[in-house]
């Protein structure tokens, strides 16, 4: 997905009342099933869609309760993304969402049927059907946190029927317009009871069209639950009843049948201990893009030799380029081109595998592990040390991803930190617990307790 930044001031934090809920104890938080099936998309398909997405991203600057879903991978149907299972709606629908670090709107596939035998259920969210749906009012405060269209119809302030137009635009031309309105959602508590969470903020998307929305990268979604730092973000709406932090594990998309692991929002440890296990970085802002999770890289180590990278490679510069971003909705990895010519000539030279007699277009580094039952023992190890000491130590499977048969490349590309900035994808984020602590403003993670349920 290809999103586009709303920025909002101070003042809009406050613009949008709490989540409105049912009743639940001191002791619960809200979980969400994390889902992802397998296989990934093309390599070269992922490739492309990561380098639109960061592309656009780059002009886009200008004892509590918890709730704990599951999230799988979407790959199975060519999609490179995690999805979230949500249920909307009174009564409920269920719906796929992108789970999506690098924005802030949430927003479903609708449609406006009477009749609506032709559409298959879980598909698309029928307002129709639901009794406590109800569209934001143009005037209404909620409705200056999304983009507005071109040719949206004046406001009508006598008027009750007078709706908020909201349209996102993305870098290809393709775009989601509707309808900005209020929704009943029903998500698991941690003890296993129903919460309903009233007035959650989303958009009604009547429109939908181009290759970010409804291609490849889209396949089996029915929308995106944004997980930014914004307002209207999922994790900012329900933060504020079940805690200001929320933390996921993307299980391993080569694994079969896919595992299923958990968004949890709030103050939620997992189990096993998890909270103990966690090393923790300093979140960083940007006034030019407030959306993003931006964390300071220090320095990349291959086989426990750092590498002589300049402490400005990794730094946000005074208009806001640089800097590092833990995004969910890329997949592969991006590092500023000085850090990354360095840390692919050092991979070439430690790898004990033999490259590829052709590459994968795309990519700057492949080998060719036929006949290697464990090609992961052969590949240099990567190590990235983040600001306050913690060091992050993915397995090879994080960043070495099979391109075809017998050939895995390096999953790691070049960016341009003059016009954009590195990012730590999906993919490098397997079989991790990341936690995102928005009031510590800092980002924490473990290998520990990724398989808890």
């Amino acid at each position: 997905m290809f999103h586009l930044t709303i920025l909002c001031s101070l003042l809009s934090l406050f613009l949008l009342p709490p989540a409105n809920l049912a009743a639940v104890s001191d002791d619960e938080f809200l979980k969400l099933p994390l889902l992802r099936k397998s296989p990934l998309p093309s390599p070269t398909q992922a490739l492309a869609l990561d380098t639109r997405r960061l592309h656009f991203l780059s002009l886009r600057r200008k004892p509590i309760p918890f709730v704990k879903s599951p999230v799988v991978s979407g790959a199975s149907s060519g999609s490179g993304q995690y999805f979230v299972d949500l249920r909307i709606g009174q009564p409920p629908q269920s719906l796929l969402l992108i789970a999506d670090t690098g924005s802030d709107l949430v927003w479903v596939k609708c449609s406006a049927c009477r009749n609506c035998s032709l559409h298959s259920p879980a598909t698309v969210f029928f307002p129709r059907h639901s009794s406590t749906f109800s569209p934001t009012h143009c005037y209404d405060p909620l409705c200056r946190l999304v983009p507005e269209p071109v040719r949206a119809p004046k406001c009508n302030h006598t008027r009750i029927h007078s709706t908020c137009h909201y349209e996102y635009a993305y870098a290809d031309g393709s775009l989601t317009s509707g309808l900005f309105a209020t929704e009943t959602t029903t998500l698991k508590t941690s003890s296993g009871r129903e919460a309903y969470l009233k007035s959650v903020a989303f958009g009604c998307g009547f429109r939908i069209s181009g290759q970010s929305v409804s291609g490849a990268s889209f396949n089996g979604a029915h929308g995106v639950m944004g997980l930014g730092r914004g307002p209207i973000s999922f994790a900012s709406q329900l933060g504020r009843r079940f805690g200001n932090k929320f933390s996921y594990c993307l299980m391993d998309y080569t694994l079969s049948p896919p595992p299923t692991s958990y968004l949890i929002i709030g103050d939620g440890d997992g189990g096993g201990g998890v909270r103990s296990k966690l090393l923790f970085t300093p979140l960083l802002t940007n006034p030019f893009s407030p959306t993003f999770y931006y964390i300071r890289l220090k320095s990349v180590s291959v086989n426990g030799a750092k590498l002589r990278i300049h402490p400005s490679v990794w730094e946000i510069d005074g208009s806001g380029n640089g800097g590092t971003v833990v995004d969910s909705g890329t997949t592969l990895a991006f590092l500023a081109d000085p850090a990354y010519r360095l840390v692919i000539a050092t991979v070439r030279r430690r790898i004990r595998l033999p490259i590829a007699a052709e590459l994968t277009p795309g990519f700057d580094l492949c080998v060719n592990v036929s006949g290697v039952s464990k090609p992961e023992k052969l590949m240099p190890r990567l190590k990235f040390e983040f600001a306050g000491g913690a060091v992050f130590v993915p397995p090879p499977r994080n960043y070495f991803i099979e391109t075809e048969e017998h050939v895995q490349c390096l999953a790691i590309q070049s960016v341009n930190q003059k016009v954009g900035f590195s990012v730590m994808g999906n993919l490098m984020q397997q079989g991790f617990v990341f936690e995102f602590d928005r009031d510590r403003s800092r980002l924490g993670f473990s290998r520990r307790g990724c398989a808890l349920p």
